[in-house]
This record gives structure tokens, sequence and C-alpha cells, in this order.
């Protein structure tokens, strides 16, 4: 990461940090993982390659900050009180990241890398994957608690369930990425773990 101090050199720093993310992002898109490295990277960035392993170790840790990065503004889940809603708020946002921007070849190259790079895969989990469930987790488990989801609801089998058919269309482009399909996935998936008296408000009510 950046340095910590204030000032011109601080300004500078965030500017090349800036620089970097995107650059990694945009080469991993255009050329695939295996075939960007930190040289490429420095070069489109317009720093030195001393700048980028100042901050990073490897080319891995580089683009799965980026990808991080890129998740940040897409990632939270809102609290309205309408569970179903706030899913799909959510998985609608990420789904027109993936579907509509380079972020989403991106991190296709990223996740396909991962699966010969045990260390990358590991990291994977533990910076994106794992926050994000645990942020989703929280937010099933509040709904739960407040008796709008079945107390035997597990909370993870949800998110596989809803998570799953982005992924499966991100990696296997069977069909492009929409978010028509986020609204059905979620309606199907509620429609199994809603509470009796959950079921009969009619649609779009508050719970």
């Amino acid at each position: 990461m950046p340095p910590s101090d204030s000032g011109p050199g601080r300004r500078r720093s965030e500017r090349s940090h800036r620089a970097i993310l995107d650059a990694a992002i945009t080469l991993v898109a255009e050329k695939g993982f295996e075939n960007v490295t930190v040289e490429a990277i420095a070069s489109h960035a317009g720093v030195g390659k001393q700048t980028i392993y100042r901050w990073w170790r490897s080319k891995g840790e580089v683009v799965l900050e980026a990808i991080n990065d890129g998740f940040a503004d897409v990632a939270a889940f809102a609290n309205t009180g309408d569970i179903a809603a706030d899913l799909r708020t959510q998985m609608e946002n990420v789904t027109v990241k993936l579907a509509t921007t380079e972020f989403g070849s991106a991190y296709r190259g990223l996740i396909a890398a991962a699966q010969s790079d045990p260390e990358l895969a590991r990291k994977h989990i533990e910076q994106i994957i794992e926050p994000a469930s645990v942020a989703c987790r929280k937010r099933l488990i509040q709904a739960r608690d407040a008796g709008q989801l079945r107390s035997d609801a597990d909370v993870q089998t949800i998110i596989d369930l809803l998570y799953g058919g982005i992924y499966y269309r991100l990696l296997l482009s069977t069909r492009p990425l929409a978010t028509a399909q986020v609204a059905q996935a979620v309606d199907l998936v509620f429609a199994g773990i809603r509470t009796s008296a959950q079921l009969t408000q009619p649609a779009g009510g508050a719970v």
C-alpha cells in the first residue's frame, strides 16, 4: 500500500497506486493473467517496477488487490428490512459490474489462474470470497433472527444457491450475465426459505 504520510509525495503515491490497480485490471482483461508481467503493469501505469515491488510482493498480489478494490463499490448489503430486495440489489450491482466492464474479464482471468496456483487460490478465498461471504451471512442471519427466513435455513447454502448462478455464467459463458437472472434466482430461493407468514404477504411487500 502507498505510504501514509501527507503532502505532495502522498498524492503522487496515491496516483501511482490507482494507476497500477487500473493497469492490472486492463491488462489482465485484455491478455489474460498468465500473459501479464509486473513489468507490463508498471509500463502501462507509467511507474517503475520497483514501485510495484515496494507495495506488493508479486503480480498475483497486485491483481488480487485490484479485483478487491473493484468490488468495493458493489459489495455492501443494505438493510432496508426487505432481505430479498437487499440481496437482489447487491447481486444486480455485482452482475452489472461483471457483465458490462473489463472487470469481469479480469476476474475471470484471476479465477482461471488460481486453479493451477494454490497460493493464489488461497489468497483469493481469504481476501475476496470469505469477506464477501461473511457480509452476506451477517445480513441473512439478521433476517433469520427477525423471523423473515425459516429458522432451519442454512445461510451458507443460501449463498451458494444465489451466487452460484452468477459464477456459473461468468466462468462457463453458458448464457450472458443479466440482472433478470438475479431476480429469478432470488424469487426461486426465497420461495423455499421464507417463513409461512412471509409467504402469505403480497409480492414486494414489507418483510
